[in-house]
């Protein structure tokens, strides 16, 4: 459904009218006030751990410091957190959404405690560390977030879950969670449609220098790796990774190729993520927005750094609540990309600003459609596309650059969490569609820091979730410029 601009800003502000605190991928005006709603990544792919799935992943909350206590980050129990499918090419990502929602339970005598974690183990008086999400030791786990996960096929509503399963809560640290990679593991639940669930705490997986990057393309060196640097996945060249020991809230669903499409040697499926609140009604007299009926979509992502790099700040609001369908009315932003202007003007380079055809080929058509225009017949979506019959590949075989490194299994088929979207996206802009370009990048090309096993020696995490674990809140580190491990500050 579409909304005015003006609908939308009276709906959200009054929704979150008591939101004050700030996150990074804030890509919105509104959103940006809004965190447990503001999605910062998307991936669709087709599992390396069992090719007959594919996974779908929702990250929300960014920027987490690990130590942000003592209320940590939960999901919200109001919005709706939607992953939505488009198998048959007509642009509409209806056909199937997977619907998850959250309860809270404070659980007794944490509601009469300042805090809603804690545990120690061989101390009397104290609940032993938190060894299981629902057990004989959640003793300590005051704040229980449980969910369900519904499949809706039009007016068809399934419910997938299998019992209640129970959100991995934030890593407080060592002592109130002793071991919180097999807490991570109770976590994964089975559904009823043959796939998997995880929804809680992850690594910050995505990479990339962003303050050098909003500072107006401010990178620590010119934008250009050279051939060396631009092969070395494990190696950052000359960027620092802003979100080096920063934590998401991950909702992961694994499911079932065959209960996707019926054609999987041919099938590319269009995808993306939306949260939604429900609709305010009327506001009380004590000026609390008073919600009800049905939901009003406020934060959406397909395709990454879109509405960072290529919508407009004054339409990012409206962006976010029209469903992809539509985009036809932001479609001036892709065939004359500002950002490319940018790019010409910090730089002194050339890249073509205007009419640019293959953006609109790459980001809201799918194969064979005619960039040309956008019609009912030919839509233009703006969806993260996944050719479901490209083979994935093995973790340690995967190329950053994807495509553009003869790795075909990654963005923009689908995207993976180590794929490098940022250098990527900088190469297509430039026009690396239509012909060669330099290797623009940021100088990062790895996520650093990645901690727990199961993980490559460049930090992609092997196993489903397929996000490394997330770092706890009593030793978390940050590797800024000049530290071990980093490049120095310049």
């Amino acid at each position: 459904m579409k909304m005015t601009h003006k609908f939308l800003a009276v709906s959200l502000a009054a929704a979150i009218s008591q939101l004050s605190f700030a996150a990074s991928h804030r890509e919105a005006p509104l959103i940006a006030l809004d965190p447990a709603a503001d999605i910062t990544d998307v991936y669709a792919f087709r599992s390396w751990e069992d090719p007959s799935k594919l996974v779908f992943i929702m990250n929300v909350i960014p920027g987490q410091e690990p130590s942000a206590g003592p209320n940590y980050f939960n999901f919200d129990d109001e919005v709706a957190y939607d992953i939505h499918l488009d198998t048959n090419k007509d642009g509409k990502a209806d056909d199937i959404v997977y619907r998850v929602r959250f309860k809270t339970q404070i659980r007794p005598p944490f509601d009469g405690l300042p805090v809603a974690y804690a545990g120690v183990n061989g101390v009397a008086g104290l609940p032993p560390s938190i060894g299981d999400l629902d057990g004989a030791n959640d003793v300590g786990l005051g704040l229980r977030q449980g969910y369900t996960v519904t499949e809706m096929r039009g007016a068809q509503h399934r419910l997938l879950n299998i019992g209640t399963p129970v959100v991995v809560p934030s890593n407080i640290g060592p002592r109130t969670i002793a071991d919180y990679e097999a807490l991570s593991d109770q976590g994964i639940y089975p559904l009823a449609n043959g796939g998997r669930v995880f929804a809680g705490q992850r690594d910050e997986s995505f990479y990339i220098d962003l303050g050098a990057t909003f500072d107006t393309l401010n990178f620590r060196m010119p934008p250009i790796l050279t051939a060396a640097q631009d092969a070395n996945d494990s190696v950052n060249s000359f960027g620092n990774d802003m979100f080096s020991g920063f934590n998401v809230n991950t909702i992961a669903l694994e499911v079932p190729i065959s209960e996707v499409t019926k054609d999987p040697d041919h099938a590319v499926i269009g995808m993306y993520a939306s949260t939604s609140r429900p609709r305010v009604k009327t506001l009380r007299s004590d000026g609390q927005a008073q919600t009800g009926g049905k939901f009003v979509q406020v934060s959406r992502m397909g395709n990454p750094l879109i509405n960072e790099v290529i919508i407009g700040t004054g339409k990012k609001d409206l962006w976010n609540a029209t469903e992809p369908e539509y985009e036809a009315q932001f479609l001036d932003f892709y065939l004359n990309p500002r950002l490319t202007g940018l790019i010409n003007t910090a730089f002194g380079t050339s890249f073509t600003t205007t009419g640019r055809s293959d953006l609109v080929a790459a980001l809201l058509k799918y194969p064979g459609q005619n960039p040309g225009k956008c019609s009912r017949a030919n839509p233009c979506s703006e969806l993260l596309r996944l050719n479901v019959s490209v083979p994935p590949t093995a973790p340690d075989a995967q190329k950053r650059l994807t495509v553009l490194a003869g790795d075909s299994a990654g963005f923009p088929n689908g995207r993976r969490p180590n794929d490098d979207v940022t250098d990527i996206a900088l190469r297509v802009v430039a026009g690396a569609l239509n012909g060669p370009v330099p290797n623009l990048g940021d100088g990062v090309n790895f996520n650093i820091g990645a901690e727990g096993a199961n993980l490559t020696a460049n930090g992609i995490y092997k196993v489903f979730p397929f996000l490394p674990k997330p770092h706890d809140g009593r030793n978390r580190r940050h590797i800024d410029c000049g530290e071990t491990g980093a490049n120095p500050c310049n």
